[in-house]
């Protein structure tokens, strides 16, 4: 029954992300905001806010910031693989697709990050400010930087998000006022957040029955879960041919997510969120720390239009590295 009561929470988490991205999208065309912060920034946050809400709760409500830190890790790796998957897919189509520089540059950003985790774990980089860890500072500081340059990127994010306006006028967007949007906004984000604990605590006794480690079961049942709002999203929008917002929307999640990891730390004060006591939390972030940088390669080799191979081979190392990960 609990895992009927998990697949059913977990379908009501996406649609809800889902209907809440819409409403985004609704509000990028009715205001005057950056078209570039909205999409690289605001889509993508709102996309993880089930990573977000579920983090919190894992550690605020149930003590549990294994749970926390294999969700944001899981989601992560997870969103690569996706991505992966529809790159060779849809090879053709990528590789015709014009790709914003700063997508690159986001995803470098995410690997900065992983190395100060990393440093954290071997106890480089281990110090506090009162009960924040200087490694959640540094993270604060670096999404602050990946933020800029989404912001000052304008290339091709604005034409592509444009575009996909221009494709999804409905006669709801042309009688909805402003006011109407963001109420129905606040109501979805409210369901939202009851969903998002919800499958939290299901999760939580899910480990307990199973007795899997919080890590394992945070990247599997948690990081899967939470990031089929992204899968969703990129699935359509790559129907449409449209792989610059599918990429931006991925690897700003990622980014995102990691600064999740800030704000769990400064509401946590009981500990530190960052617990590598069990191998998978370790696996998660040495996979995950080589499947983005199969995709730096990746975005790469395609701004620079070389050996189709690379980029397959690439995309084939991401999906790899994750079932390496299920299977160790």
């Amino acid at each position: 029954m609990i895992y009927l009561i998990y697949f059913v929470v977990a379908i009501l988490v996406v649609l809800l992300s889902i209907k809440a991205a819409y409403y985004v999208d609704l509000i990028d065309k009715t205001t005057n905001l950056s078209g570039a912060f909205i999409g690289g920034v605001l889509l993508s946050a709102v996309t993880s806010l089930p990573e977000l809400l579920t983090s919190i709760s894992a550690t605020m409500f149930f003590d549990n910031s294994g749970l926390a830190l294999g969700n944001i890790l899981g989601s992560n790796i997870f969103n690569l693989t996706t991505l992966s998957i529809l790159i060779l897919f849809s090879f053709s189509t990528f590789k015709k697709s014009k790709v914003s520089i700063s997508h690159k540059h986001t995803a470098v950003y995410t690997l900065i990050i992983y190395i100060i985790i990393i440093l954290n774990m071997y106890k480089i980089l281990d110090l506090n400010i009162l009960t924040v860890s200087c490694t959640s500072i540094f993270i604060l500081i670096i999404y602050v930087l990946g933020v800029k340059s989404m912001i000052n990127d304008n290339s091709e994010k604005d034409m592509a998000f444009e575009e996909i306006a221009n494709d999804t006028v409905t006669e709801e967007e042309c009688s909805l006022t402003l006011k109407q949007i963001i109420i129905r906004f606040i109501f979805t984000s409210i369901g939202l957040v009851i969903a998002s604990i919800s499958i939290t605590y299901v999760t939580d006794i899910i480990s307990v029955r199973l007795n899997m480690s919080a890590s394992l079961v945070g990247a599997l049942l948690l990081g899967i879960a939470t990031s089929l709002p992204e899968v969703s999203s990129s699935i359509s929008l790559v129907r449409m041919g449209n792989f610059n917002v599918t990429v931006g929307n991925i690897v700003g999640s990622n980014l995102f997510n990691f600064l999740i990891l800030f704000v769990v730390d400064v509401l946590y004060i009981k500990g530190s969120i960052y617990n590598f006591g069990d191998k998978q939390s370790k696996n998660l972030l040495f996979f995950g720390m080589i499947s983005t940088i199969l995709m730096i390669v990746i975005l790469k080799s395609k701004k620079e239009k070389t050996n189709k191979y690379i980029i397959i081979g690439s995309a084939l190392g991401v999906i790899i590295s994750y079932i390496m990960f299920l299977s160790i």
